[in-house]
């Protein structure tokens, strides 16, 4: 199969290598996130709040630390908000009342406000309004949802009519607008929730088991797959009602190498992997 390699997009400054990366993403501007701590959780029995320092890197190479005090979740999904406060999420909840899932951070790493989404992340992602888009994994199915920064729901998967909506296997956000690769029936979903009188629109899709999904113009990747597939990269273009697919390839590290363990992100057109060691990301955007 035909090899598109990787990008090389951003990097963690070498100063922060001797802490323990608990996390990263990018975010909806194209910005790195690192989330660090003195040394790596441990597993079973409750957390102690501990202190975390963020270190975010834009696509130039510039530099920002911000110290985040009393952070509660072990294995936490970050983004950060557009007024340069960050958001974590513990991505298991035991219990849905459990008020102490989520933490909203403001520009000085100061907690601000705090509440629950429900157990299972997949999948948290801040939009450029500042809202959370929150996907969840199968063992707590209730879809996709849009949060405000204090625990307010403003929009639910609920009633929109997506089939197979069990497991949020892809979620991508770019400005306000998500995109979708849910199992089981793996359908291609957009929603835009400004836009009332259609917000979601559903696209048949014969690709399965993706991690990620890219989306420009007409034109759609599909990054992961099961078993072989895992490094796949599956190009397809949109009909009114389906997805085509065009042509398939795999999907590799700058030097040509399978990613192996790795984390992706999907913005837009764009799809962010970083693979093990977790210090730096590359980069496929299907807009070039």
């Amino acid at each position: 199969m035909p090899k598109t390699t990787l990008i090389p997009y951003t990097r963690l400054p070498r100063a922060h290598h001797d802490r323990h990366v608990l996390t990263s993403t990018v975010d909806v501007f194209g910005v790195a996130h690192w989330l660090l701590a003195e040394r790596a959780p441990q597993p079973g029995g409750e957390v102690l709040p501990f202190d975390a320092l963020v270190v975010s890197v834009d696509q130039g190479g510039n530099v920002e630390r911000t110290e985040l005090s009393a952070v509660r979740a072990r294995w936490p999904r970050p983004d950060r908000l557009p007024d340069g406060g960050f958001v974590l999420a513990a991505s298991r909840a035991r219990r849905y009342e459990d008020m102490n899932q989520v933490q909203v951070f403001d520009a000085l790493g100061r907690e601000t406000s705090s509440f629950s989404v429900g157990d299972a992340i997949e999948h948290l992602l801040v939009d450029e309004s500042g809202h959370i888009w929150v996907g969840h994994f199968d063992e707590n199915p209730i879809g996709i949802r849009r949060w405000s920064t204090t625990g307010q729901p403003v929009w639910t998967s609920d009633g929109a009519g997506i089939p197979g909506l069990f497991d949020c296997y892809a979620l991508n956000v770019s400005g306000i607008t998500a995109w979708a690769c849910p199992y089981t029936d793996f359908p291609l979903v957009e929603i835009r929730p400004n836009r009332p009188d259609q917000p979601v629109r559903v696209w048949a899709n014969r690709v399965r088991g993706a991690k990620a999904v890219a989306v420009h113009g007409e034109r759609v990747a599909f990054y992961g797959g099961y078993g072989e597939e895992r490094d796949r990269l599956a190009h397809g273009e949109l009909t009114e009602a389906s997805v085509e697919p065009t042509d398939v390839g795999l999907l590799t590290l700058p030097d040509g190498l399978a990613p192996g363990r790795r984390r992706v992100v999907g913005r837009g057109s764009r799809i962010y992997v970083q693979a093990e060691p977790f210090t730096a990301w590359g980069v496929f955007d299907l807009s070039r």
